[in-house]
């Protein structure tokens, strides 16, 4: 009887316990070793990235990797009750300009499955069917803490001047996932400058993410995603598609993470981390499996 009791005290902590997965996409802006060496913007980088579970991070600069490195050392310093890791795409850009999509996630939570870059049109320079000047990065997830155990994020940050070219492309992208993985539980998210001066009403039709109902925007145009005052724009995004993910987001979990007000920074000094704010959504836990790995 005492057995039986403590069992259910046991379970009945852990289930209060349980956490969802936080999913995260963040354009750092310029990151590189410049913010890599300054200790308040990493104190304040850390305490963002410590949040996520996973977290898509954009507009890595440094093409030495020392400042992903540096970053991945100080979170697991900073965090010593989880061992974070991380994956990252080729350097990307079409002349000398290059950035990296970079995904940070919990060792303990999460397992890189597969990844692949997506691939430039065949031939030699720009040409019409050359849509990304950042190719989409995309990486297959299994999550065993979470009620969706596998699931695919595609990782984009689309140029400002032809962000709704791309964000139609990306339908093809996710076309390309379903038929190579045969999965239909996909996240795409980063900064896709979707709002603002970089889309119009009538370009919007013409963006099958948008028409096909089957994807869901979990950011909607309402939110503003940028640290300046005097902006208010969704520039930053994150849409799923999957009936079994969609059922598993946690309501009112999707949103700007706003972390000049929640850390109390001026914008000035919010400025020095990012332009961006990152968003972020969250994942309903299993808990039958965390129960079961905690007894």
């Amino acid at each position: 009887m005492r057995i039986a009791v403590l069992l259910f005290a046991v379970g009945f902590c852990v289930l209060n316990t349980v956490t969802s997965l936080k999913i995260c996409a963040f354009n750092v802006q310029s990151f590189g070793e410049s913010k890599a060496h300054n200790k308040k913007v990493m104190g304040i980088l850390l305490k963002i990235l410590s949040r996520c579970d996973l977290c898509l991070i954009q507009e890595v600069r440094d093409s030495k990797g020392e400042a992903i490195r540096a970053l991945l050392n100080d979170l697991n310093g900073y965090e010593k009750s989880n061992s974070y890791s991380y994956v990252a795409s080729e350097r990307l850009g079409r002349k000398t300009y290059k950035e990296q999509y970079v995904f940070i996630y919990r060792k303990n939570m999460l397992e890189v499955k597969e990844h692949y870059q997506y691939p430039k049109p065949a031939g030699e320079g720009h040409n019409d069917t050359d849509v990304f000047s950042r190719e989409p990065f995309i990486v297959r997830f299994h999550s065993p803490t979470t009620l969706v155990k596998d699931f695919v994020l595609i990782g984009q940050h689309t140029c400002p001047r032809n962000a709704m070219k791309e964000m139609d492309q990306l339908y093809t992208v996710f076309k390309g996932v379903h038929q190579k993985w045969k999965t239909d539980n996909v996240m795409i998210l980063g900064d896709l400058n979707a709002d603002c001066s970089y889309v119009t009403i009538k370009g919007w039709r013409a963006v099958r993410l948008r028409s096909d109902p089957r994807f869901r925007w979990l950011i909607g145009d309402e939110q503003d995603t940028t640290v300046r005052e005097k902006t208010h724009c969704a520039y930053d995004r994150i849409i799923v598609h999957g009936r079994e993910i969609i059922s598993c987001i946690v309501p009112g979990s999707a949103q700007p993470f706003n972390f000049k007000e929640n850390f109390h920074l001026t914008e000035e000094e919010a400025l020095e981390v990012s332009d961006h704010f990152p968003v972020e959504v969250d994942l309903k836990p299993n808990h039958r499996y965390l129960l079961r790995n905690e007894l």
